[in-house]
C-alpha cells in the first residue's frame, strides 16, 4: 500500500463501513478525522488508531446540523492539516410503508442522508480549492438503484447522493478535485445485523446466499478498499463514478 500523508475526515466512523474506512486510511499513513453521532465511539476508534500509531481525532457531530459540521472540519484542520479527502458514511435507514411515512421521519431521513452529505461535502471543498486536489467519496446504496420495499425515503435519499455526486464531480473537474459514489449492497455492518434482528429483512447469511451470486455479504473493509483507491493519485481519472461493491448483484 503507497503511503501517503494527507488528512482524512470520515463521517459515520465510529461503527460499520466508516471505521473501516479510517482504518483503512489511517493505515496508508493518512491523518484522519473521525465524525459520528455517537461521541464516545468515535473516540474510542481514534484512540485505537492512535495507540496503533496513526494520527487521528474524534469529533462528536450530527451531520444534518451544519453548524456542528463546520465546528468539527476546524477542529480537524486546527489538530491535524488541512481536509484534502472527505468520505461521507453517516447514514440512516428505516422500514416504513410508504402511507405511513409521516413528513417529519421523511425529512429526517433526507436531512441524515442527503442534506447531511452535502453539508460535509460544502464544508470540505474550500481546503481542496485551495490545495488542487481533493477526493470526494459519497456512500449511497444499491438500493438508490434498485428500489426497495418499505424503504421510499431511505432511497430516494440515496439515490440523491448519486445525483449529487455526479453533479459536483461536472463543477470540480477542473481543480484536481475527484468526486465518486459507491453503492454497497448487502454490507454485513451493525446497521444491517439490526434490520436482520428487527425481523425487517430475513437471516443475514440465507437472505445474502439467495440473493447475492457471491454467495455472501460483503465486508466493510471491502468498501474501505474501493474508497481507498477511489481516494489515492491512482484515480485521478475516474470522477462522477457509481462503483457497485455489491457481489454481482444486478440492479
Amino acid at each position: 500500500m503507497a503511503r501517503t500523508d494527507r488528512v482524512a475526515v470520515v463521517t459515520g466512523a465510529a461503527s460499520g463501513m466508516g471505521l473501516a474506512i479510517a482504518r483503512h486510511l489511517a493505515a496508508r499513513g493518512d491523518r484522519v478525522g473521525l465524525l459520528d453521532l455517537h461521541g464516545d465511539a468515535a473516540r474510542q476508534a481514534a484512540e485505537d488508531l492512535r495507540q496503533a500509531g496513526a494520527q487521528a481525532i474524534a469529533a462528536e457531530v450530527d451531520v444534518t446540523d451544519r453548524g456542528a459540521v463546520d465546528a468539527a472540519l476546524g477542529k480537524v484542520r486546527a489538530e491535524l492539516g488541512p481536509v484534502t479527502i472527505m468520505v461521507t458514511s453517516a447514514g440512516r435507514e428505516a422500514f416504513e410503508r410508504f402511507t405511513e411515512i409521516t413528513p417529519e421521519s421523511w425529512e429526517r431521513i433526507l436531512a441524515i442522508n442527503l442534506t447531511g452529505t452535502f453539508h460535509c461535502l460544502q464544508a470540505a471543498v474550500p481546503g481542496m480549492l485551495e490545495a488542487r486536489w481533493g477526493r470526494m467519496v459519497t456512500i449511497s446504496s444499491s438500493s438508490a438503484q434498485s428500489g426497495a420495499p418499505r424503504m421510499a425515503h431511505y432511497v430516494a435519499a440515496k439515490a440523491g447522493v448519486i445525483g449529487l455526486t455526479r453533479s459536483l464531480a461536472l463543477d470540480l473537474a477542473r481543480d484536481g478535485i475527484t468526486v465518486n459514489t459507491i453503492t454497497p449492497g448487502m454490507i454485513d455492518t451493525p446497521m444491517l445485523r439490526g434490520a436482520a434482528a428487527g425481523g425487517d429483512i430475513g437471516q443475514l447469511e440465507k437472505v445474502a446466499a439467495r440473493a447475492v451470486p457471491v454467495g455472501r455479504p460483503g465486508t466493510p473493509q471491502e468498501i474501505a478498499a474501493t474508497c481507498g483507491f477511489l481516494c489515492s493519485d491512482e484515480a485521478s481519472f475516474i470522477t462522477g463514478q457509481v462503483i457497485g461493491v455489491n457481489g454481482g448483484m444486478v440492479l
